[in-house]
């Protein structure tokens, strides 16, 4: 009799991003981050505590890229990705977005050793991320206001 696969447990987790950004040269640009791992281009992001979404995630944004700024307290949207978990499962995370008009870029930050951070205009953010939703979430941001 063949054995049955192991299923993992799919549980939904909280995060919150951070989207830093600035003006420059006429039009926004916001900054990302590499993932630790897999080096892809992300927002700042963390699990939501206690503290709430806008507070988590400005904090990510100064441990992540180095970045001070004035955080907007409610979310211009959210999207959702599969996170992998350090035991090989995976976990469906939904992400609430937080804007954050960069201030100040430090020169020295807590995972500077272990994440590269860039300035991308809205369009080019949205091809350099993977998650969907993300891109979609971009790309409504980068549309002239009719």
């Amino acid at each position: 009799m063949p054995r049955k696969a192991k299923r993992h447990t799919i549980r939904r987790g909280r995060q919150c991003a951070a989207l830093p950004f600035r003006q420059a040269d006429g039009e926004t640009q916001v900054m990302l981050v590499t993932s630790r791992e897999t080096r892809r281009w992300v927002l700042p992001k963390g699990w939501t505590e206690k503290c709430g979404g806008a507070k988590q995630a400005e904090r990510e944004a100064y441990e992540e890229a180095g970045i001070r700024g004035r955080i907007t307290p409610e979310p211009i949207g959210a999207y959702a990705y599969p996170k992998r978990l350090p035991d090989g499962a995976t976990v469906t995370c939904e992400v609430e977005v937080f804007p954050l008009a960069v201030d100040e870029l430090l020169e020295d930050w807590p995972e500077k050793s272990q994440r590269e951070r860039r300035w991308f205009t809205l369009p080019q953010a949205a091809m350099a991320v993977e998650e969907g939703g993300l891109v979609t979430l971009m790309l409504n941001l980068a549309r002239p206001e009719a």
